[in-house]
């Protein structure tokens, strides 16, 4: 079996192409060629953006599997319509979960759980591209299987829920030093973390599976913990106590300046999500999460602790946070003021 990763080296993919790869599939990447491919994995260099050299790289090709991790607009599959129609068995396109309905009607969500996001526009873009591949595949029968992700991490940072734009080390780095950390709401709203190694026993078994042609599946992993629960879990795991101070998210939103926390809290993280994987476990029978939110969080704070490289200090990020929590001080003493006056 002969498949096409477009991307394959980012934190989603790369467990899928060497679960992909140890099953005996024939494997070739896709990519601009900054991040080494691994070994027994061909490579063919190219921008996907270069419709043109693209088409000239696979001309004469065919695969059972065309896995595409990083298109996020409908301009961007209709691109890989054209290039891959009659080229492939299978299209595998990365939406996300973020597109489900926001706010939600009902805290579990199936893959029948409307699209709808007024609040992102990455997860509207998903949506729009979604669109076009399922009536691409009505019209014509291009042959599409939409995978939605939700929140899944490879154990090398540890998943939060408000970060600045360098990472997620600053985090660690304030708990270490003994300072408040944000989270948003009163921190009791459930959440759901997938390592991308159980990630990747649901997304190959999709890949060349008759049955998942024309559907849409969402592959996370059953369990649940709140935020309160993920940041203490953190802050353990960095030997040191949580300090937290919770913010509600329409304010985080209001005064995120250069982050996107109107989208990604509101449009995403600051609901409370539930998934019920029924439908891809009768797909993927083999499909079992095995490593648990807590040990996946353990697991990723140690990586960073013994990793110089990835303690990337982002300073901005941390002023933003200092102004946060002198802003609810504040309005603390004057609440507090007021009720003296």
């Amino acid at each position: 079996m002969k498949a096409l990763f477009i991307g394959g080296t980012g934190t989603i993919s790369a467990d899928s192409v060497a679960l992909a790869r140890a099953r005996g599939w024939d494997i070739t990447l896709l990519n601009r060629g900054s991040k080494r491919a691994p070994e027994g994995v061909k490579c063919i260099v190219a921008d996907i953006h270069d419709e043109e050299a693209v088409a000239k790289a696979v001309a004469g090709e065919s695969y059972d599997v065309v896995a595409q991790f990083i298109a996020y607009t409908a301009e961007e599959v209709r691109r890989d319509i054209r290039l891959f129609r009659g080229r492939t068995r299978q299209y595998v396109f990365i939406s996300s979960a973020s597109a489900y309905q926001k706010p939600l009607t009902d805290y579990r969500v199936t893959e029948s759980t409307p699209l709808l996001n007024p609040y992102w526009q990455y997860s509207r873009d998903k949506i729009a591209a979604e669109r076009v591949l399922m009536e691409a595949y009505r019209e014509e029968g291009f042959p599409v299987t939409v995978v939605r992700p939700s929140h899944t991490y490879n154990g090398v940072k540890p998943p939060v829920c408000v970060h600045g734009s360098k990472g997620n080390w600053q985090i660690v780095k304030r708990m270490l030093e003994g300072k408040p950390v944000i989270i948003p709401g009163d921190g009791t709203s459930l959440w759901t973390l997938t390592h991308s190694s159980d990630f990747a026993k649901g997304f190959v078994g999709l890949m060349g599976n008759p049955h998942a042609i024309g559907h849409a599946f969402h592959i996370t992993s059953d369990e649940s913990m709140t935020w309160n629960q993920i940041y203490e879990t953190v802050a353990e795991a960095a030997g040191r106590p949580l300090l937290a101070l919770h913010v509600a998210s329409d304010f985080l939103a209001r005064h995120g300046e250069g982050y996107d926390f109107a989208g990604e809290l509101l449009g995403d993280k600051a609901n409370t999500v539930v998934f019920d994987n029924t439908k891809i476990k009768r797909l993927v029978p083999d499909f079992v999460c095995t490593v648990s939110m807590a040990e996946g969080l353990r697991q990723s704070v140690r990586y960073m602790l013994t990793h110089p490289e990835a303690q990337v200090s982002d300073p901005e990020f941390d002023a933003w946070c200092d102004r946060i929590v002198a802003a609810q001080r504040a309005a603390d003493r004057a609440f507090e003021a007021s009720r003296k006056a």
